[in-house]
């Protein structure tokens, strides 16, 4: 899951609204429980159903016009202020709801138009940068504050043989979304020595963190309020930095989502316009605002930058694919014949086994092989899946 977090005033809660409109109706969530601050979002990615030229009948997504939205879960991560690691603020509650995100969409006040604290000031007045650089302290810190109670008693124990460095990590660290080969990615990346960790200083800490951080949460900033004009520039400077950067306007989207919600404008979410279905039902208030927002946002930056940002956050930091998996390979349904049903989000490097895993426990365990309906040819247990296979398994068990 992904994380949307920033300062207070940012916008933050504005584009976690648009993110999260739903288009239309779906019939079931594929998360059975969705706090308050949590939400679904959609991925968009073409479907491949133009390619087997067939209606298809999706169930746990949506299919609009050839476009596969597939639903994924966001977190509302409380705004956050400098001292947060310390308890300041809502520093608590943001640091646990940031525990469970793999990557974070980083909501920025591009314009320059908050303070440090989220405060309103002049535009171009407060250095985006330095919002940037505070979150990655914050966090670091926070997992350094975690990781210090324990540190004496871990180092020793590796030193001496009982448990390695890695497992010991691993475990401490297992609630916070981190996982064994992000430890031993940020080793390899700091340079430290895992065999005398006692010999680590706090700076060495820290910066083994700071790497670590960057690996198992990797970000990208939303540079949000793009329509203003101190926003541009920043929004580049932060590029020349080394950051991701989405152009953004959330207030755009959010006006966009529910102008379609109400059917008064055909628009799917990342669109790069839209089209005025009921124009006599729009006041004149409401038709100038879609005008700029066409104008200064849409043909300008391509989108409002939304729904770029979940696609990224997904596709590259997290580095998924979308797959199709079905029953009946001449037919692509299910048992029911569902015509390409289901639309399954996975890491990159997954294999068919796991994915028939990932389906059921039983047709895991049961796999014999595959076969991809692109190519028409049978494939392994450790065949790779790519982007868009659409696969059906094999099994000598059916699904309990």
């Amino acid at each position: 899951m992904v994380g949307i977090v920033g300062k207070p005033n940012t916008g933050k809660s504005t584009f976690f609204s648009a993110a999260t409109l739903a288009p239309v109706e779906i019939a079931s969530y594929p998360f059975t429980t969705i706090k308050p601050n949590r939400g679904i979002g959609y991925l968009r990615a073409p479907c491949v159903c133009k390619e087997f030229n067939v209606k298809d009948s999706p169930k746990n997504s949506i299919c609009v016009d050839g476009i596969r939205l597939v639903p994924v879960e966001l977190i509302d991560c409380a705004g956050l202020v400098p001292g947060a690691w310390q308890g300041r603020g809502l520093g608590n509650q943001f640091l646990d709801e940031i525990r469970k995100a793999d990557a974070l969409i980083h909501i920025v006040d591009a314009a320059g138009a908050t303070d440090s604290e989220g405060k309103i000031c002049k535009p171009g007045s407060h250095d985006p940068a330095e919002d940037v650089k505070f979150l990655e302290t914050e966090i670091t810190m926070w997992l350094t504050q975690i990781l210090k109670k324990d540190w004496p008693k871990m180092a020793r124990t590796a030193e001496a043989g009982a448990e390695d460095l890695v497992s010991l990590l691993e475990t401490r660290l297992s609630g916070l979304a981190i996982r064994r080969n992000h430890i031993i990615e940020a080793l390899k990346k700091t340079n430290l020595n895992a065999e005398k960790p006692t010999l680590w200083k706090d700076d060495d800490i820290i910066r083994f963190l700071n790497v670590l951080r960057s690996i198992s949460k990797p970000m990208l900033i939303a540079a949000n309020k793009i329509d203003i004009p101190t926003a541009e520039e920043n929004a580049e400077r932060l590029k020349e930095l080394g950051y991701t950067v989405i152009p953004c306007c959330a207030e755009a989207e959010l006006a966009l989502r529910r102008a379609a919600e109400k059917s008064l404008i055909d628009y799917k979410p990342g669109d790069c316009n839209f089209a005025i279905m009921k124009p006599e039902e729009l006041t004149e208030t409401q038709g100038k605002a879609l005008k700029v927002i066409q104008e200064r946002i849409l043909q300008k930056f391509g989108s409002s930058g939304v729904q770029e940002a979940i696609n990224m956050a997904f596709f590259k930091l997290l580095n998924m694919i979308v797959v199709y998996p079905v029953e009946d390979l001449e037919h692509l349904s299910d048992h029911n014949g569902r015509v390409l049903p289901d639309a399954y989000l996975v890491p990159y490097g997954t294999t068919a086994r796991q994915l028939a895993y990932i389906i059921h426990t039983e047709l895991g365990e049961g796999f014999i092989h595959a076969m991809e309906a692109h190519d028409k040819k049978r494939i392994g247990e450790n065949y790779v899946l790519k982007d868009r296979d659409v696969v059906s398994i094999v099994s000598a068990k059916k699904r309990g």
